[in-house]
């Protein structure tokens, strides 16, 4: 008769990991929501600080004497680097304990913000976002996989809220607390305000962060980040290539990351078929929930984050909106996206993903082409802000469930990998949405100044433009979302 296997203490036991005899020994003494709840503060925090510039960046532009274009390379490079780094992260905690991997993450991140807090120029201040990205880059996957290992499946909803409000409500609250601080302080404070957060999340990770995986010797294979970095940086270099500037480079680096990515698509099957350990196991896109709900979550997310940083360019550049005023007309979207999020997890314990996806999809794409329609240069802030609200509130209907229901889709030994794949891909995502939003703007409000409309309307035609990408991506994305069904195992 076999004894018990050791669960971890705490309010939210771990989900059974099979028998005692393989079983990580540190597991008996793991406490679930310590865990949890510093991942989620870290990621949150984390994800906060990629579009925590997005405001900022014509404060930086002045005070460094930069260009818009290498201004935005402090978004470019950090998307650049969670692209090159999150496909290692299948590598990393494989290779590496459940807590090595988190210190790290964490290191790099305190130590990225502590050298922005200080930069004296763009170069630092570029190295500084790098170094943070790759910290980013890591803590994002061990949270997912960390909820999927260790909460059991009728919490895992509830507790997939939380991770949606990190994913969803964090980039798009950047903008709103961008604009409060720069409005009394400098730039440098936006990084101080991170300072503490990171510190006590990592004392906390210090004290309950325990391995609960074997680590095991696996290859690191250097062509993913060569494929995902030429695509990031082919992506972002869409308006350049639109306005036919500097159409050379960006197009070679797209070949390049697309061929390196086929050839690491196949060696990563080849090995697996030869019974070697791959650095991004592949199978998860095999599997039909996990792929439809990977479609969904890229479609919505290259939505929001698009939105998230063309509705600034919008509200200062048509309705000369102030800074403080921009961050403060977000805000609302960003809270009812955050506040929904664990409502939405336990609504989906209950009710499943179809009835929560397919409105929420249905209500972004509804608002995206309402806010073609409505923005134009005489809107009102209180207009923008009634559409922006419910494009957060759809995004929480999506981003929640549908985490929970691709990575639970999976096998246990394919989460960090499904995680992995889940994370880069939404990094493209989100580097696809901002720039086809941003060249749109620019295309439509160079089209409408030639036609003789001066700089507010012309922003505003723009932006026009740019919301029609969002309706048409969440109308494929709502199509999609009738196909979702519970897995069976579930």
């Amino acid at each position: 008769m076999h004894a018990p296997s050791p669960t971890p203490t705490g309010e939210l036991p771990a989900v059974d990991a099979g028998p005692s005899t393989s079983a990580p020994a540190p597991a008996a003494t793991t406490r679930v929501t310590p865990i949890i709840a510093v991942l989620v503060v870290s990621a949150f925090v984390m994800i906060l600080n990629e579009t925590l510039l997005s405001v900022a960046l014509p404060v930086l532009m002045e005070d460094l004497s930069i260009t818009a274009v290498t201004a935005q390379w402090l978004s470019t490079g950090f998307m650049l680097t969670m692209a090159v780094v999150i496909p290692t992260t299948g590598f990393l905690m494989t290779r590496l304990s459940v807590r090595s991997v988190f210190l790290l993450a964490m290191a790099l991140f305190l130590a990225g913000t502590a050298l922005a807090v200080i930069a004296p120029g763009f170069p630092v201040l570029l190295g500084a976002r790098v170094i943070q990205a790759a910290g980013t880059a890591m803590v994002l996957p061990l949270l997912m996989t960390t909820v999927l290992a260790l909460v059991p499946l009728r919490s895992r909803g509830l507790v997939m809220g939380l991770v949606g409000v990190v994913i969803s409500a964090a980039p798009a609250l950047g903008p709103t607390i961008s604009g409060a601080i720069l409005a009394r302080g400098t730039w440098h404070h936006l990084f101080v305000m991170m300072l503490p957060i990171i510190v006590v999340a990592l004392v906390i990770g210090l004290l309950f962060m325990r391995n609960y995986t074997e680590p095991r010797a696996v290859r690191l294979d250097v062509l993913s980040a060569i494929g995902f970095g030429g695509v990031i940086y082919a992506l972002a270099s869409i308006s350049a290539i639109v306005d036919g500037h500097a159409r050379l480079v960006p197009l070679l680096a797209a070949a390049a990351g697309l061929l390196s990515l086929a050839v690491f698509a196949a060696r990563q099957v080849r090995m697996r078929a030869r019974g070697q350990e791959p650095l991004l196991d592949l199978r998860p896109l095999t599997v039909r929930t996990y792929l439809t709900s990977l479609l969904v979550i890229l479609l919505c997310f290259a939505t929001m984050l698009g939105t998230v940083v063309a509705l600034p360019l919008y509200m200062t550049g048509a309705l000369g909106m102030p800074t403080l005023a921009v961050g403060l007309t977000m805000l609302p979207g960003a809270a009812a996206s955050g506040l929904l999020g664990p409502l939405v997890g336990a609504l989906y314990d209950r009710v499943g993903p179809l009835p929560l996806v397919l409105p929420g999809a249905a209500l972004m794409a509804l608002v995206s082409w309402a806010s073609m329609l409505l923005l134009d240069g005489d809107a009102t802030q209180g207009l923008v802000i009634a559409l922006n609200v419910p494009l957060g509130i759809g995004m929480s209907m999506v981003m929640t469930p549908l985490m929970a229901l691709s990575l639970g889709s999976l096998p246990k030994e394919l989460y960090g990998h499904g995680s992995a794949i889940l994370n880069t891909l939404q990094q493209l995502a989100g580097a696809l949405g901002t720039a086809v939003f941003i060249a749109l703007l620019t295309l439509g409000a160079a089209v409408a100044a030639e036609s003789g409309a001066g700089p507010e309307l012309a922003q505003a035609s723009g932006a026009t433009w740019a919301f029609v990408a969002g309706g048409v991506m969440c109308s494929i994305a709502a199509l999609l979302a009738t196909t979702l069904r519970r897995p069976q195992a579930a």
